[in-house]
């Protein structure tokens, strides 16, 4: 396995598969933080063509993170289909980059390929792809996962309802809630982030989204986003919820500074499955964002890409409804500017929809990051041309509790209209039934929470 070339009389040695992943990555703030980006852009573009001959076995066979030492490096190495892995093994990532942009290459074929796959070789795919490839190559596959209803289908984009309030007061939420569904967002799920993560708080916020749902037949599904052990307290304790949520992370030491492991996990989908309101056959969400390992000094010395690409491998274990990057919260320290913010939501909603993923993105930064909502607006319309399952909303894209900026309510049906989405098609039939869209547009009465008053 050759780990060196000569370019212009120079010769670039890499000292590992680590040292190579992480120097092959666009340049990302939090890499630089952990000392392991290249040090120019000549070594980055070196570090590319050394990966590009690397075969996917040899990838395999030298793991960034062993499985003997880590449990969601074994999860991801179990997953992989043997036979489609037999079939593809002698593949250089080159030719899996090919292959993935080859025009002949359909979603189901690149399902039958991503069975063989394991995370890092998502990665170092991905590592050698544009910004339009990732668009190209995402917008080919097509992921349909149903709780209450089902969304995923080409030439949709649903969208996350998330209308926190400071202080979780269940008045403030519904206010939101019902400006939010009148703008036709919401069919993914209705998810609040809560201030207070006690049952009780996460049970009286459940209650108060399941009924509003259940008095207006909405075709869709709601969610807490508390700690997972707070959620199945009050699942058990009666409160109706659809999913239960959980962040993730790519090692199982950032995994156990969440307070959670793969068992656990596992406890909570059964639950969901028994005692949850969801109809299924999915009850799971998941989020994920690059740099969260580093942040837990968690990371191993792995590139934060490499890390994001795996714990969409640990996520695929699970059959999740939906996940999604919240791609710019965690701030400058590892996404600096707009550039590399746009360039990691790409990456992550390509490598999750590889990993057949129901892929959704809070397009987000924080005030301390140097970008605008203009930049979140340039990677909604990606995101939108790659086929994203859905998008995070919030009032007027300004997030009251987490304090971050977002998409908004409206710029979600701006992006449906620009481009010729359509919602999940069992909201939208309820859309029309509410008369807040009709063939595909929104209607006068879009934007009025009062329909829901009289």
């Amino acid at each position: 396995m050759n780990l060196s070339t000569t370019h212009l009389g120079h010769t670039y040695r890499f000292d590992s598969m680590k040292d190579l992943f992480a120097k092959a990555n666009e340049e990302k703030s939090g890499d630089r933080l952990a000392g392991l980006a290249a040090d120019s852009v000549q070594e980055r573009i070196a570090a590319k063509a050394v990966l590009g001959e690397l075969l996917l076995e040899d990838i395999r066979e030298h793991p960034l993170l062993p499985p003997e030492e880590d449990e969601v490096s074994r999860i991801i190495d179990n997953e992989i289909n043997q036979h489609v892995y037999q079939s593809i093994k002698r593949w250089s990532v080159s030719e899996l980059r090919e292959y993935i942009l080859a025009s002949e290459t359909d979603s189901e074929d690149l399902k039958r390929v991503s069975r063989g796959l394991n995370s890092e070789m998502i990665a170092a795919a991905a590592k050698l792809m544009s910004n339009l490839d990732l668009v190209f190559a995402a917008n080919k596959l097509e992921v349909l996962t149903k709780c209450n209803s089902t969304i995923g289908q080409k030439g949709t984009i649903a969208s996350r309802l998330q209308p926190n309030h400071p202080t979780d007061r269940v008045e403030g939420m519904v206010a939101s809630l019902k400006e939010g569904l009148s703008y036709g967002i919401g069919d993914a799920v209705i998810g609040i982030n809560p201030v207070e993560e006690s049952v009780e708080s996460v049970k009286r916020l459940l209650h108060a989204t399941h009924d509003f749902i259940q008095n207006w037949n909405i075709p869709t599904q709601n969610c807490v986003l508390a700690h997972v052990t707070a959620q199945m307290k009050a699942i058990q304790q009666g409160a109706p919820a659809d999913m239960i949520f959980q962040s993730i992370a790519g090692t199982e030491k950032a995994n156990k500074s969440f307070g959670i492991d793969a068992d656990l996990l596992r406890e909570a989908n059964e639950l969901a499955k028994v005692k949850g309101t969801g109809t299924g056959p999915q009850r799971l969400y998941f989020e994920t964002g690059q740099g969260s390992e580093l942040s837990a000094e968690s990371h191993h010395d792995i590139d934060q890409m490499t890390l994001e690409s795996r714990n969409y491998g640990f996520a695929r274990h699970y059959d999740p409804f939906i996940v999604n990057t919240v791609v710019g919260f965690i701030g400058p320290e590892y996404l600096y500017n707009n550039k590399q913010v746009i360039r990691a939501g790409l990456e992550d909603h390509f490598m999750g929809k590889m990993h057949m993923i129901p892929m959704g993105v809070d397009v987000c930064y924080t005030n301390h990051t140097k970008a605008d909502q203009n930049d979140m607006e340039d990677l909604g319309v990606l995101l939108t041309t790659s086929g994203v399952n859905f998008i995070i909303a919030t009032p007027m894209g300004d997030d009251c509790m987490l304090n971050y900026q977002s998409m908004s309510y409206h710029d979600i049906a701006t992006l449906r209209e620009t481009f010729g989405k359509r919602p999940s098609p069992e909201f939208e039939a309820w859309l029309e039934k509410m008369d807040i869209m009709k063939s595909g547009k929104l209607t006068t009465s879009a934007g009025d929470p009062t329909i829901f008053s009289r």
